[in-house]
This record gives structure tokens, sequence and C-alpha cells, in this order.
């Protein structure tokens, strides 16, 4: 090689880099790194922390980017029931490297619980709804999310409810459309049939029966039920996650992050909502032919802890099947648990459960209706008869809606520590909803679960809501709700909640509700919620920032002069 050549090679590499170091210095000035360097190394040798490489990181984890949604997966899973249900998981970039950052799983209902459809009919349906899902958050959702802020929680449930609506007015539109080319009349316009003749057993009891069928008043017929969109069940999941991802990138516990998506900033005191625990159940799957009390519904006097209610709620339960096995004859009885989680007991009457909590709250000393208060889950939607235009409260017992809210009044006359009633009545039957309404007064509550008819018009009457977490419900639609309704809304859970996951507990510490219904004391998803609603007691108690009200607040009571509320 020449010399020539030689001195030419050398000064175009040093060309090279010479611009490479220019270029270099450019990247270092633009991102400020001698300046930022400096600073971290001058606070490094002021603190002389222990771990040096760990104090490094998390000062310069302080100056990286904000995380971004990178993408979304959804799974398929299985329920506390074992039944299919979706899950959704969020991915974000934090520090260059995409990270899972949390996952979430809502309750699903795919429709009243008086469906007609047998197992295999419903089983589809769910494969179905679950299937849509999935794909929505893998694909739509996935896309329309990317590189969206994580903690911005209004804006991306603008997206999933915008996203919702459109899908929901396209499958509208099809359905109206549907309609008119099979020229089917609406359910509105489908007339009852004809109740069919009545079997009786002797004449004097036709004769009852014709009389009083002939003083009877028209039966409103059943409005239609809100279709349910296959696939919504992916909105609520991907909200909630979307919130636990909020949530774990700020540092703080789910139900502060609520608490300040809710307040606009974070509050200074939290309260825990009294805990709403599920006794008996003598419902429509309980051994027994009694169908109406589909909860029986222990409310603890105020001011007590989680666990205390859990203790008192077990010693009552034991004391009243130690009852119920030492009233029979055979000795001991095989207890089944319900979905809810309660023991479910066999009776013919409303009053023989009332009866039973009655004598095993004596025999503890627990004062019945000073200690202990109790709230019945009625759910009469589901014991309505169409065919004969009446409710089936017990097996062949047959009560007109009047007929039902006779029976209520006198229920509650005969049992004072009964303090609210949940869905007695059909949302049809609103001439006995403001009819019981107005004979109880406030000795008794009336409350609806709006879990179906989720934008309907409140009922005549009606003091409280029972909403649960569901489908298309977001958490910006959790915030809506109770802020527009402060005091009127319980938070309940459902026998289809994933078995691990305990967002609702956090869900209502941030909503700052008053109560919250959880079921009974029995089964993975449900203690999983109790268990985490105890651990932020103790959290906030150690902080002191749990404050305790000095009385039992509305909807299922009556509301009394406001009273401060003292530290726990």
């Amino acid at each position: 090689m020449s010399y020539e050549r030689f001195t030419s090679r050398v000064s175009q590499e040093e060309h090279d880099f010479y611009q490479i170091k220019n270029a270099a210095a450019e990247f270092y000035r633009v991102n400020r790194i001698p300046e930022e360097l400096e600073r971290v190394l001058n606070e490094l040798f002021l603190h002389k922390p222990g771990d040096v490489h760990g104090y490094l990181a998390n000062y310069f984890t302080k100056l990286s980017a904000a995380p971004r949604i990178s993408r979304l997966k959804g799974k398929e899973v299985y329920d506390a029931r074992g039944q299919v249900t979706i899950e959704a998981e969020v991915f974000c970039i934090i520090c260059n490297k995409e990270q899972s950052i949390s996952s979430a799983s809502i309750s699903c209902h795919f429709g009243p619980k008086e469906t007609s459809l047998d197992w295999k009919a419903q089983s589809k349906e769910r494969s179905d709804h679950v299937m849509t899902a999935v794909q929505w958050i893998n694909e739509p959702l996935n896309n329309l999310l990317k590189e969206q802020n994580p903690c911005d929680q209004s804006e991306a449930d603008l997206i999933l409810s915008n996203f919702f609506m459109a899908h929901y007015l396209e499958e509208k539109k099809a359905r109206n459309k549907e309609k008119e080319e099979s020229g089917s009349p609406s359910q509105s316009d489908v007339l009852l049939p004809s109740p069919p003749p009545a079997h009786t057993k002797d004449k004097k009891s036709a004769d009852k029966g014709k009389k009083s069928n002939a003083a009877e008043k028209p039966f409103p017929p059943a409005e239609p039920p809100e279709p349910v969109l296959l696939g919504s069940l992916a909105i609520g999941s991907v909200s909630l996650a979307l919130a636990k991802t909020g949530a774990r990138i700020k540092g703080v516990p789910l139900y502060k992050h609520i608490a300040a998506l809710r307040n606009q900033e974070a509050p200074a005191q939290f309260q825990i909502p009294v805990s709403l625990v599920t006794l008996l159940s003598c419902g429509k799957t309980s051994p027994g032919k009694l169908s109406l009390l589909e909860e029986v519904i222990l409310i603890p006097k105020v001011g007590q802890r989680v666990k205390q209610i859990i203790t008192m709620t077990l010693e009552l339960q034991k004391e009243t099947m130690r009852i119920m096995n030492t009233s029979t004859k055979a000795g001991a009885t095989q207890t089944v648990t319900c979905d809810n989680g309660a023991p479910a007991v066999s009776y013919e009457r409303p009053e023989q459960p009332l009866d039973l909590i009655t004598e095993a709250c004596a025999n503890l000393g627990l004062a019945l209706g000073t200690e202990i208060h109790l709230a019945l889950n009625c759910a009469a939607p589901e014991l309505m008869d169409y065919s004969k235009g009446k409710y089936e409260i017990s097996t062949g017992v047959l009560k007109s809606p009047d007929e039902l809210a006779d029976m209520y009044q006198t229920l509650i006359s005969k049992y004072p520590a009964v303090v609210a009633l949940i869905d007695p009545f059909r949302r049809e039957d609103t001439e006995q909803w403001e009819k019981l309404s107005s004979v109880i007064g406030d000795s008794c509550s009336l409350l609806s679960d709006i879990t179906y008819k989720p934008q309907a018009a409140p009922l005549p009457g009606v003091r409280g809501l029972i909403l649960k977490h569901r489908n298309e419900t977001t958490v910006s639609d959790l915030i809506r709700i109770t802020s527009e309704q402060p005091g009127a809304v319980l938070i309940g859970t459902a026998c289809s909640e994933p078995c691990s996951d305990d967002s609702l507990s956090h869900v209502a510490v941030g909503l700052g509700l008053d109560y919250i219904k959880l079921g009974g004391l029995s089964g993975a998803e449900r203690m999983t919620k109790y268990n985490q609603l105890i651990s932020i007691e103790e959290e906030l108690t150690q902080q002191g920032m749990l404050v305790s009200k000095e009385q039992h607040p509305p909807p299922l009571f009556p509301e009394k002069p406001q009273e401060q509320s003292t530290p726990a």
C-alpha cells in the first residue's frame, strides 16, 4: 500500500470518528446527560447509600418516559363456578421494555336468571360471549388503546364506551331491520295467555278463587329484557385492568387510585363500607318449599371492624345450625351451601327463618334490632308465574302483587329488625312498590337491583340501588353513578365472581360507599374480598386515615341529623 493511500485511509477514519464524537456530544447535550450525571453523582456522594447501583437505578427511573400501553391480551379463564369467562391483561412499555402490568376479570351476565334455555344452550351462549370478548380485546380494542396513557382512566373509558355504543347501535339497527322484514310484533304487543282453569280441592276454595280473580287488577306484562351485546364483557374487564395498571404505575393501592379519580385528588380520610353478610338462603334453589327469601342478610352495628362482623356472623350461623339440628327428630341435618355462599335451609313459610334467627340471637345475647338488623333479598322477579299472574312464594302458594304487598307489611310489623327489602316485586308492579313504601314508611327501605336494567327509570318508593360491576360497566361509569346518587348505592357481588380477584373491595372503598354486599362466608371468590377489606382497614388504621360513622347512613336507614365522623 502506498503512503498516499495509507494517509488517505487514516484521514477518513479520523474524520468518521470525529463525526461520531460530535454526534454523540450533540445527543448528550440535547438529552441533558452531562447535567443529570453531575447531579446524580453529587447526590450519590452526599447520601452515600448502601446500595449505590440501586440508588442510581431509582434516580434514572424517575426520569424515564411515561409508560404507554403497548398491547392488550384477552384470554379465557374459569370463574368460581367453573364456567368460562374472560380476563384482560395490560402490557406497557416501561424503561424500553414491555411488561405485563396487571390483569382483571369481572362478573358476567347474559340475561335474567329466568331464561328458558337449557344448560347446553346456556353454555353455547356463554362461549359465544367469551369468544367475542377475546376477539374484541385482542384486535380492535388493542389497536384503539395502543400508545394511550394507562393512567388516564377517563380517556380510556371514553374510548371503550364509544366502541361499545357503536356496536350496540349497529346490533340494534340489525334487530329492528330483522323485525321489520319478519313482521313479528314486539314483546310489548304480545298479550299474556289467559290463566288455565284452577284445579281446586273443594267447591269452597273454587268459589273463593273465582271471587278473588274477579276482584284482581289487570296484570302488567313483563318489560322486555335488556339485550346483552356479545363481547360486552370485554369493556368492563379492560376498564378495571387499566385502573389496576394506573394504580400500580403510580405506586398506590387501587382504592386510593379510584378515590383520586372520583375526587380529582387523593382524599385525606377513608371509610370502610359496612359489610352486609348473607346469613341464610331460602330461595328457589334451597331444599325447602319456601322460595321467597333468596337471602336473609345481616346488617351489623355501625362502627364494627370487618373481623368482628365475620366472627359474629359465624357464631350466629353455628347457633342457627345447632337449633335446626336439635329440633329435627333425625338429629344433625346436612347443610347445603348456595351459590351466594350461605347455608340453604328448608322451610315452608317466610316467618320460619326469621324466627330461627330471633331465637339464635337471644341464645347468644345479641340484641336483634339494636346490635343486629336484617335485610331480605326477596328476588321476587324470579318467582313470577306469568301464566297465572302471581308470585309463587312457596311451592303451590301463589300471591297477587297486592297480596304480596300485604304480606310484606305484616312481616315487617312482626319483625321490626327487618329494615330493608331487596326486589320485593317485579319492576312492572310500580303500584305495589309505591303502596308498600307508603305503608311501611321509615321503618323499612325498599331497594332495587339494577343489574339488568341499569338505564331504567327509578321505581316509586325505592331508596337505594344495588349495583354490580358487570359487562360493559366501566370504572368511570361506577364513579359517575355513585357521584350522581350519593348514599343511595350499594355495591354487590355475584356467584360468578372470579376466584382470586379482590378488586371489588378496592372499588367499594375508593368510591366511598357506605355498604358492600359480598354474600355468605364461604367460597374463595367471597372470602378473598372479605380478607382484602380487612387488609385495607388495617392499612388505613395504621396510617391514621380511617374514619367511622356513628350511625347507619341511608339507604338502609332513614336520614337523621348529620353527626360528625370520628376517627376510628
